[in-house]
């Protein structure tokens, strides 16, 4: 899967709307759309923000690897 749906999903996987995930990246809702929806190539800052939130690898998000460790 691409790594933009695997966003999507740790978001439903953690409860979290896309204005909460937008938020906690200080973007307006639809610029956090357009990465989620594959619109968008997701910036290094923001790839490292997620990964943070998530507690997840950034290789796990670009589905370099399968586990999240």
């Amino acid at each position: 899967m691409p790594y933009y749906k695997r966003i999507r999903e740790l978001r439903e996987d953690h409860d979290l709307t896309q204005k909460e995930v937008a938020s906690y990246l200080n973007m307006k809702q639809p610029q956090y759309f357009r990465y989620e929806n594959g619109n968008r190539d997701i910036p290094s800052d923001v790839l490292i923000s997620l990964a943070k939130l998530y507690k997840v690898s950034v290789d796990y998000i670009l589905e370099l690897k399968d586990n999240t460790n």
